[in-house]
C-alpha cells in the first residue's frame, strides 16, 4: 500500500493545482462592475452617447453634446452637438431638420456652407463636429444642463424619417474638444468594415 499511496500523490497534487488553477482563471474573469455578471441587463451608451438606428440604412452614432467649459451650461447659453451619420445604404441620405423642444434653433456650418440638409453619401459615413465641418450648435438652451444630463435632439432625414435622441451632455472632465472615439482621425470610413 504505501507504494500506491505515493503513485497518488502526484496525481492528487495536479488535480488540486488544476483546481486552483481553474479557480483564479474564474476569478480573473469576474468584473464586479460588469452589469452582466449581476444578472442585470447591459447598460446601453456609457460615457458616450447612444448610437440609434433609423431604418435599415441609416445609423446616429454617439450622439452627445460637448462638455461645457465651465461644468454647466445656463439656460440662453449655445451648445455643440457631435454625432456621426452612418450610411450603409446605396442610395445617399440628407438630413434635412434638426430641432427639439429645449432650445430654440440650430447654427450648421458646412463646407458646401452653413444650414441644412447635410448629405451622407452611400456606404459612407459623416461625422458632425469632428475635426472640421459640418458643425451643428444648438442655440438658445431652455433648460440648463450638467455632465450626463440630456435633452431630446430630433433627427428628419428626407425618405428615411425621423428619430428622437437623448443627447447627453460629454462626461465631465474631457476637454472641450471634439469627443468621439471613432476610429481613425475623422476622416471618412467604411461603416461596414
Amino acid at each position: 500500500m504505501p507504494a500506491q499511496r505515493t503513485a497518488d500523490r502526484p496525481a492528487r497534487r495536479r488535480a488540486t493545482a488544476l483546481a486552483v488553477a481553474v479557480l483564479a482563471l474564474a476569478a480573473c474573469g469576474q468584473d464586479e462592475d460588469n452589469p452582466m455578471e449581476d444578472g442585470e441587463t447591459e447598460v446601453q451608451g456609457g460615457a458616450v452617447g447612444p448610437d440609434v438606428m433609423l431604418g435599415e440604412d441609416v445609423e446616429l452614432l454617439q450622439v452627445q453634446l460637448e462638455y461645457p467649459e465651465d461644468g454647466v451650461y445656463d439656460e440662453g447659453e449655445d451648445a455643440r452637438l457631435f454625432l456621426g451619420v452612418s450610411n450603409t445604404g446605396t442610395e445617399p441620405v440628407s438630413l434635412t431638420d434638426i430641432s427639439g423642444p429645449d432650445f430654440s434653433d440650430v447654427r450648421v456650418e458646412a463646407t458646401e456652407g452653413p444650414g441644412l440638409p447635410l448629405e451622407v453619401d452611400g456606404n459612407d459615413v459623416l461625422y458632425v463636429g469632428a475635426e472640421g465641418p459640418p458643425d451643428v450648435t444648438l442655440l438658445d438652451l431652455g433648460r440648463s444642463l450638467r455632465s450626463s444630463q440630456s435633452i431630446p435632439v430630433t433627427f428628419t432625414f428626407g425618405a428615411a424619417g425621423e428619430v428622437t435622441v437623448d443627447a447627453v451632455v460629454s462626461a465631465e472632465g474631457q476637454t472641450p474638444s471634439p469627443p468621439f472615439d471613432f476610429p481613425g482621425d475623422g476622416a471618412d470610413q467604411d461603416p461596414t468594415g
